[in-house]
């Protein structure tokens, strides 16, 4: 495995992602939403941040940066897109370009929806997908800023991934994305499964991320949609769902 990954928790329901890359002990973060624990997790790795990846803007992704980066020297990767709103970055990338952390690259892909900007990042060697709030487990994120059409193009490019692929998004959300996803798909076995699974972790206190994108096209009624407009339904009733 070229890079391994770790949850870093923070704030209240959010995951940051720490990357290492085998061959150079390269380390990276993936959206330092708050600087405590991620450089306590960091200085319990061996103390070492040579990257910052930031999926896009929202304050509870990118509100350690700084302090991370001033303790560590860690270079700053994300959107050019999203520049202006975004903490200075060392790098700004596109869509279709590529980014390193030592011996291992990574795709960038467009990734709308949730917010206008918002980037995932993929690096296949590790079968990784740092996915931010775009992707959830048995979810998809809040249509902030896109549109429906935007988050189905995006969830269209996550789709083809390989089965194995370690889905890392931005939160702790799966318990309650599988009370609704039940009411959505009653007779999906495998998300029945799925959901009894994710009780019992969060039940045990431990994280149900991260999750393989087979079991997420398997379980995940967002990213099963067929249409643009069928997301768009799915959508609506989630954000109005008491369950």
């Amino acid at each position: 495995m070229a890079v391994t990954v770790q949850a870093v928790p923070c704030l209240s329901d959010n995951y940051a992602w720490m990357l290492r890359d085998q061959a150079t002990g390269t380390v990276a973060i993936c959206d330092p939403g708050e600087a405590g624990p991620v450089i306590e997790a960091l200085e319990a790795a061996g103390g070492r941040c040579d990257i910052i990846l930031l999926t896009h803007h929202h304050p509870d992704h990118v509100d350690g940066v700084e302090e991370v980066r001033a303790r560590f020297g860690a270079r700053v990767i994300g959107a050019a897109a999203d520049a202006h709103r975004l903490p200075k970055l060392d790098q700004a990338v596109a869509p279709g370009d590529t980014v390193a952390i030592g011996a291992t690259t990574g795709t960038v892909i467009d990734s709308p929806g949730h917010t206008i900007g918002h980037v995932a990042f993929h690096f296949p060697e590790g079968a990784v997908l740092l996915c931010g709030d775009t992707l959830f487990s048995l979810g998809c994120g809040r249509l902030l800023e896109g549109t429906a059409e935007d988050m189905f193009r995006a969830l269209s490019l996550l789709k083809p991934l390989p089965d194995e692929t370690l889905v890392c998004c931005g939160h702790e959300y799966t318990e309650s994305n599988a009370r609704f996803a039940v009411t959505v798909e009653p007779d999906n076995a495998a998300l029945r499964e799925r959901a009894a699974e994710v009780q019992a972790a969060r039940a045990a206190g431990q994280p149900t991320l991260p999750v393989t994108l087979g079991r997420e096209k398997e379980t995940n009624p967002f990213l099963r949609a067929s249409t643009a407009s069928e997301l768009g339904r799915i959508r609506t009733a989630k954000d109005n769902f008491r369950g």
